[in-house]
């Protein structure tokens, strides 16, 4: 059991108060709170041995450049992948797609078919949809069901031959589902296609293995595990990093360059072009050994309790529904009240102090298959408690009854 009180200490900004009350912070899904080890380390970085790396034979070049592979291993040792070098540092999630749409764009040819799923985010539909105009694929859509599930009976019939590469998340950012992805790569392989899991919604909530998933392509973002922003991991099978091109041309990326000709360098440096996020991606390597100091079956269990609770709770006011109800989901409960705009209901309780996200969540075809606007999202983390759930259910209950 985790000592929550002690876990909050560890975040300053879960002190302070928002318009006169104690901050309630429910938007975790969309970026979560950052500890005080981590904000030091920042700091300790540009104090004590701020340079660039991997160019520099000089000392503070030297340390830099150790702390940076440093926290590439405990990278590679925490998703399990075989090889350093199939970590690619990146800006986030949505950067890690993109260099991987690019260098699909040298192998698809009209007519191939690129799978993706109806619980997506926009970072995993648009890239794929600029790629497929790019090159003459189609864009096949894994369909949902009205409890937020994949129908996986459909997506079964949609592999073929034709598939080239299946895109998925492993858990919804909208709707909390965990997606059964080590079915769907499995499936995918039998017919030679590729597979990218977007994990940005699941690398908060557990430790993915990729090595036993056999996913050939897993990306997230540092600032969803409580590191800095700007900061991600494209984790590619050493195979396919090789296949792809670069996706950036630039300084590091080059074995040797010539007005004639450029080579390539090795891996991982052949995606990692021009100077990097380079404390951010130190301190990523801080905020995963603070997680792993908390432990992972204490978040999850923290975590799916108040997923119950909170459920429990709003499920007490009149007219509420929630969206997202599948078998197996974290910690994200997304809902409406009959006759409100979830706007409104979002903008009188953060006068309240509470802190949710309201809109279509960058997942406007989850929106439109429910055929509403948008939704309010609840997402708890670890440090969170049910006293907090309280007051945002107290706080929804006035608000509707102001709206009403």
């Amino acid at each position: 059991m985790l000592d929550i009180q002690k876990i909050r200490a560890d975040f300053p900004i879960l002190s302070r108060t928002v318009n006169g009350k104690p901050l309630v912070y429910f938007d975790n899904g969309a970026t979560n709170q950052k500890p005080q080890i981590v904000i030091d380390a920042i700091s300790k970085y540009y104090q004590e041995i701020n340079a660039n790396i991997h160019r520099g034979v000089h000392t503070l070049s030297q340390l830099a450049t150790d702390a940076y592979e440093v926290s590439r291993g405990k990278i590679q040792h925490h998703i399990n992948a075989k090889f350093a070098h199939e970590i690619i540092f990146t800006s986030g999630t949505t950067h890690a797609i993109n260099a991987v749409t690019n260098g699909f764009a040298s192998l698809l040819k009209p007519g191939d078919e690129v799978l993706v799923s109806a619980l997506e985010h926009h970072s995993n539909i648009v890239p794929w949809q600029m790629l497929c105009e790019r090159t003459g694929a189609i864009l096949r859509v894994i369909p949902m069901n009205d409890n937020g599930e994949l129908i996986l009976a459909e997506y079964d019939k949609l592999l073929s031959d034709k598939t080239k590469i299946v895109t998925v998340n492993h858990i919804s950012n909208a709707l909390g589902t965990i997606n059964p992805i080590k079915y769907m790569i499995d499936k995918a392989h039998e017919f030679g296609a590729a597979v990218l899991i977007d994990g940005a919604q699941a690398v908060p909530h557990l430790k993915p293995n990729v090595q036993e998933l056999n996913c050939d392509f897993y990306v997230f973002s540092g600032h969803k595990i409580c590191g800095p922003t700007g900061t991600g991991i494209l984790y590619g099978k050493e195979a396919w990093l090789n296949k792809l091109p670069p996706y950036q041309g630039g300084g590091e990326m080059i074995k040797e360059v010539t007005f004639e000709k450029t080579t390539y360098a090795d891996l991982p440096h052949k995606f990692e072009a021009g100077t990097p996020n380079i404390a951010g991606g130190i301190v990523l390597g801080t905020a995963i050994d603070y997680l792993n100091s908390v432990g992972f079956e204490n978040i999850q269990q923290q975590e799916l309790e108040l997923l119950e609770y909170g459920t429990k709770r709003l499920l007490e006011i009149e007219g509420l529904r929630i969206f997202g109800t599948a078998k197996e989901k974290t910690s994200v409960i997304s809902f409406n009240i009959e006759g409100i705009h979830p706007y409104d209901i979002g903008t009188i309780i953060d006068k309240l102090g509470i802190a949710v996200r309201t809109g279509h969540h960058c997942a406007q075809p989850i929106m439109d298959f429910y055929k509403i606007p948008g939704t309010i999202r609840a997402s708890f983390s670890f440090y969170n408690t049910k006293q907090e759930i309280d007051l945002m259910v107290d706080a929804v209950k006035k608000a509707k009854l102001m709206l009403s």
